[in-house]
């Protein structure tokens, strides 16, 4: 079985094989979505910095994939002390994705739907 701490650096390196090293960019903040200037439905690119190095960087693509992660701690959870940090979803899901998509045009559905996880002594797990 393959834990996530083990399967990322698997992954990485079947897509570094798979288009190349210098097609990989790591640490990169994207912060803006570029339209296409010819429809005006269509996400052409996008705009980042780098977290590391003084660098701005623009990427021009034929097909953009949205993949942030939702947004995590929108509500304030019911526990205190120290469970109240413990969460399924990661603390850095800051919804920012959602923000970008909508910006950029996008139709977000399904909203009406909020995660209640799954409670256990201590912290909260996932369901299922």
């Amino acid at each position: 079985m393959i834990h996530g701490e083990g399967y990322k650096p698997i992954i990485a390196e079947a897509a570094k094989m798979a288009i190349g090293e210098e097609n990989i960019y790591e640490r990169v903040f994207i912060f803006e979505l570029l339209k296409d200037k010819n429809d005006p439905n269509a996400v052409a690119g996008a705009v980042g910095f780098s977290v590391r190095q003084p660098k701005f960087y623009v990427f021009k693509a034929k097909a953009v994939l949205l993949a942030t992660g939702g947004a995590t701690l929108l509500f304030r959870p019911r526990s205190t002390g120290e469970a109240a940090g413990r969460t399924w979803y990661a603390i850095f899901d800051t919804g920012s994705g959602y923000y970008m998509g909508l910006k950029a045009g996008a139709m977000l559905t399904q909203f009406e739907h909020r995660f209640i996880p799954f409670r256990f002594k201590d912290g909260y797990g996932p369901v299922g």
